[in-house]
């Protein structure tokens, strides 16, 4: 037991180094040991070990076929993506093709799915998959949800009644991009899952962070060069440079006005997707490992995705 604490290491956690404990304690007295492990160790705490590389994926984009391919080449995670329904079967069928690999939502929308509802499915996901499922939840965007409002207050609260609802907090990642929500991410979930950013964000939010909570941004890719990467680069990033949201955070990071206009800058264009060969998006990949994160999924446009994953994991060197 811990002088300071009164908390007895005798829970689940994960630390740096991804060694695990595993005890008698469940619901709160979990949520209150790793917040406290967090604290007082600076450990990476969650209760699902992602490792360091994973496929990001739409719901609708990715098939059985697919998934058991990304378990096979060595990918440590699955982040299933676009608003997948809160009953998370789309999630449940990858679980159930593959053999060792976590899924995670990256993320169920917080106005359109009730709390109670993902938190039943959470439970029947961790039942029948132990230690294979982590709860990725947002708020989304107020440009796609009539809804919207108070965004700080909506979270606090749709986390809260997770926590009612018996989901640990090291089992669940919050979509994150400024300082506000990063320090929720960091106090009440396992951290962040950021998406559409670049190693300066990552350096960022891990100084927001601290050392503890998890870090698992997204970032585009494509196996292209020249004005093809840019095209297609441009073709998806451009919808997003239409949020506030993401508007705002890429002004954060110290864009101009004129990289965010007509569909964006080819600077931008280059450091939000990374493009070329495979080893020189690995490497693009490994630079928010360097800036702070704990993992990096990478969501891939163009092409074929398989086979860019299959090139990726070589180069990657994960199998």
């Amino acid at each position: 037991m811990h002088p300071r604490s009164g908390i007895s290491p005798a829970c689940v956690l994960h630390s740096a180094t991804g060694s695990a404990f595993v005890g008698a304690y469940t619901g709160s007295q979990i949520c209150h040991c790793f917040l406290a492990l967090r604290l007082i160790y600076g450990w990476v705490v969650t209760g699902i070990d992602i490792g360091r590389f994973g496929i990001w994926r739409r719901v609708a984009e990715i098939d059985e076929d697919m998934a058991r391919e990304a378990d096979s080449l060595g990918y440590e995670a699955i982040w299933v993506g676009g608003s997948p329904p809160g009953d998370l079967i789309a999630v449940e069928r990858i679980l159930d093709v593959t053999e060792r690999i976590p899924v995670a939502t990256g993320i169920v929308n917080m106005w359109r799915e009730e709390a109670a509802t993902v938190a039943a499915s959470h439970h029947r996901l961790r039942e029948k998959h132990p230690g294979r499922f982590l709860l990725g939840v947002g708020i989304g965007h107020p440009e796609a949800t009539s809804e919207y409002s108070d965004p700080v207050a909506t979270i606090e609260s749709y986390l809260d009644e997770l926590e009612a609802g018996g989901v640990p907090n090291e089992e669940i990642v919050l979509a994150a991009l400024g300082p506000r929500v990063l320090r929720i991410a960091a106090e009440r979930t396992a951290g962040a899952h950021p998406y559409l950013t670049t190693p300066r964000h990552t350096r960022f939010a891990r100084d927001v962070l601290g050392d503890g909570p998890m870090l698992a941004p997204e970032h585009f890719v494509i196996l292209s060069d020249g004005d093809q990467a840019h095209d297609a680069g441009r073709q998806t990033v451009s919808r997003y440079l239409r949020l506030d949201n993401y508007r705002r955070n890429l002004a954060r990071e110290g864009w101009e006005e004129a990289d965010l206009d007509d569909g964006g800058s080819d600077p931008l264009i280059d450091a939000l997707v990374l493009h070329g060969s495979p080893e020189s998006i690995a490497d693009g990949l490994t630079a928010h490992l360097d800036a702070g994160a704990d993992h990096i999924s990478l969501q891939v446009i163009g092409g074929d995705p398989g086979e860019a994953h299959r090139q990726i994991a070589a180069a990657l060197k994960l199998s």
